[in-house]
C-alpha cells in the first residue's frame, strides 16, 4: 500500500466532471468517461431496458429485420401520378412529413405548402380561398410515411404531383417520392407563389412525362449501386447529392436520345436536373424508405425503421410496433444560418429526409462527405467522428455503402432503440432550416440529434409488447 500511495494519481472517472476537474488540479492524470444513467435515470425506462437487452426474442427478430434491409434491392421503376400510383390517395388528399397532425397544428412551412398545394390542384384560386377550404375539413391531411411515401421539409404530395416509383425487387414493396424542385423559393419551404406553382406544373406537364418515357426505355435503374459509388465521390446522400445527381443524369442522358421525346422538352429537362443539385434527394428518400418498410413489422425487432418531423413534433417508429408513432417536440437546429437568420427565425425540425440517417446514410456517412461540413457546420474530423460513433448505437455496418476515409468500412447502420437508451447516444442527423413563417424558405443548415424522449417511449412500449 505504501508504494501503491507513493505512484502518480491516475483516475478513470465516470460521471460528474467535476471530480476529474479536482484531481487535474491537484496534479494527477484522470481520464474523463462520459456516462450517464439510461434514460435520463428514469426508472421505468431502466426497467425497460433491462428486460430488453439480450432478450432471445429481440434479438431473433433483429436478425430478420436487420437481413430484409441490408438485402433490399431499391430500383427506380417508373414515374407516376400520385392520385393514380400512392395507395390511399384520394382526389382531396394532401400528405405531408412526419407524424400525424390537424391543419389547425400545422407549422408555418406546412401551412404554406399545403395552401400552395390547394392552388396548384386549382381547388382555390387564391390564398384565402385555400384557407377556408382546409378550415372546412374538405381536405384530408395524411402522413407521407402512411402511404408508403416521403417527402423532404413539408414533405406535400397531392393528387395531381408526379412521384418517383422505387420497387425494392428483393422484398416486392413500393415506395414513392415526390420531385425536387431546387433551391430558392419552393413548396417544400412553404412558398406558394406564381412562379412555385408555375414550376410544380411545369413538373407535373413536362418533367414527369419525359422522365417517365426515359425510365421506360432504360427498363430501370439500381439505386444502390449508384448511390455506392456517390460515397466514393463525396456526397452523404442527404445535404450533399452533387455525385447522385450527376450521376442519375449520365444514365438518364443516354437514354433520352435514344427515344421520340420532344427535343425542345428534354432541353429543358436537361436544363433543369443539371441546375440542380439536390435533384437526387427526393430518389435517397425513396430507396431508403423502400429498404425500410423490407425491415418493417417484425414483432419484438427495435429496429428503427422511421425518424420523421412535422415541424411541430419529432416522431420515431420501430419494426415490433407496427405503425405506432413515438413523439416529442421537434427541437429547432443549432446550425449555420444564412446572412440576416438566425435561430430565432427558425422554424423547428422538419421533414421526411430523416429516413436516410435511419437507413445508415446522411449524417451516418459523413465521413465519407469532408465537403458538406461548409454547409452543415463543424470539421472534416467531426464528420468523421459522427460516423464512427454511430456504430455504437446500430445493428452492424452496411457493406453496400462502404467510406473510403474509414479504410471502407461499411456505414453504421440499423439504428437499435435499445442501443440509444442504453448509451445515451442520440442519431445525427444533417439538415436543412426553414424559416419558421410560410414563404420565405430555406433560411440555414445544420448537424442535430434525434430527440431522447421518442425512444425511451419506443423502449417502453416494445418492452410492453413482449410483456
Amino acid at each position: 500500500m505504501t508504494h501503491l500511495f507513493g505512484e502518480p494519481l491516475e483516475v478513470v472517472n465516470i460521471g460528474l466532471a467535476s471530480f476529474a476537474d479536482n484531481i487535474l488540479t491537484t496534479g494527477g492524470t484522470a481520464v474523463q468517461v462520459d456516462w450517464r444513467p439510461p434514460g435520463n435515470g428514469n426508472e421505468d425506462v431502466a426497467r425497460s431496458l433491462a428486460n430488453l437487452i439480450a432478450h432471445p426474442d429481440v434479438e431473433a427478430a433483429n436478425r430478420i429485420a436487420y437481413a430484409r434491409y441490408l438485402a433490399a434491392r431499391p430500383v427506380l421503376v417508373g414515374v407516376g401520378r400520385a392520385r393514380e400510383t400512392i395507395p390511399g390517395m384520394t382526389d382531396r388528399t394532401i400528405l405531408h412529413s412526419g407524424p400525424p397532425i390537424a391543419w389547425e397544428n400545422v407549422c408555418g412551412p406546412v401551412e404554406g405548402a399545403v395552401i400552395g398545394a390547394v392552388m396548384y390542384e386549382g381547388w382555390a384560386t387564391d390564398v384565402a380561398g385555400a384557407q377556408a377550404l382546409l378550415t372546412s375539413n374538405e381536405v384530408t391531411l395524411s402522413p407521407c410515411h402512411h402511404h408508403a411515401c416521403v417527402g423532404p421539409m413539408a414533405g406535400i404530395i397531392s393528387p395531381s404531383m408526379p412521384v418517383w416509383i422505387v420497387k425494392n425487387e428483393e422484398g416486392g414493396n413500393i415506395a414513392f417520392s415526390n420531385f425536387n424542385e431546387g433551391l430558392g423559393k419552393a413548396l417544400r419551404f412553404g412558398a406558394n407563389g406564381e412562379e412555385v406553382i408555375d414550376r410544380l406544373r411545369w413538373m407535373r406537364d413536362v418533367l414527369a412525362p419525359t422522365l417517365a418515357k426515359v425510365i421506360d426505355h432504360i427498363g430501370g435503374i439500381e439505386l444502390k449501386p449508384l448511390m455506392a459509388q456517390a460515397l466514393h465521390m463525396g456526397d452523404e446522400i442527404h445535404n450533399r447529392n452533387v455525385a447522385a445527381s450527376s450521376l442519375l443524369f449520365r444514365r438518364l442522358l443516354p437514354a433520352a436520345l435514344r427515344t421520340d421525346v420532344n427535343p425542345a422538352d428534354l432541353a429543358a429537362v436537361a436544363d433543369f436536373v443539371t441546375g440542380n443539385d439536390h435533384f437526387f434527394l427526393n430518389l435517397s428518400m425513396a430507396a431508403c424508405k423502400a429498404m425500410l418498410d423490407a425491415a418493417a413489422d417484425v414483432p419484438h425487432s427495435s429496429l428503427v425503421t422511421a425518424m420523421a418531423r412535422n415541424g411541430v413534433e419529432f416522431g420515431i417508429r420501430l419494426s415490433g410496433c407496427g405503425d405506432q408513432w413515438f413523439v416529442t417536440d421537434s427541437p429547432v437546429v443549432d446550425g449555420l444560418y444564412f446572412a440576416g437568420y438566425s435561430s430565432a427565425d427558425a422554424a423547428p425540425d422538419l421533414g421526411d429526409s430523416s429516413i436516410t440517417e435511419t437507413a445508415g446514410i446522411g449524417g451516418f456517412a459523413m465521413a465519407a462527405s469532408p465537403a458538406i461540413v461548409q454547409f452543415v457546420g463543424g470539421t472534416p474530423d467531426d464528420a468523421i467522428a459522427n460516423s464512427e460513433e454511430m456504430t455504437n448505437i446500430t445493428l452492424g455496418r452496411n457493406e453496400a455503402f462502404t467510406l473510403p476515409s474509414l479504410d471502407f468500412a461499411g456505414t453504421p447502420a440499423g439504428i437499435d432503440v435499445r442501443k440509444v437508451v442504453d448509451t445515451g447516444i442520440a442519431p445525427v442527423i444533417n439538415t436543412g432550416i426553414a424559416h419558421k413563417a410560410p414563404g420565405i424558405g430555406q433560411i440555414g443548415a445544420g448537424i442535430t440529434r434525434a430527440p431522447m424522449a421518442c425512444f425511451s417511449s419506443a423502449l417502453n412500449a416494445l418492452a410492453q409488447s413482449l410483456e
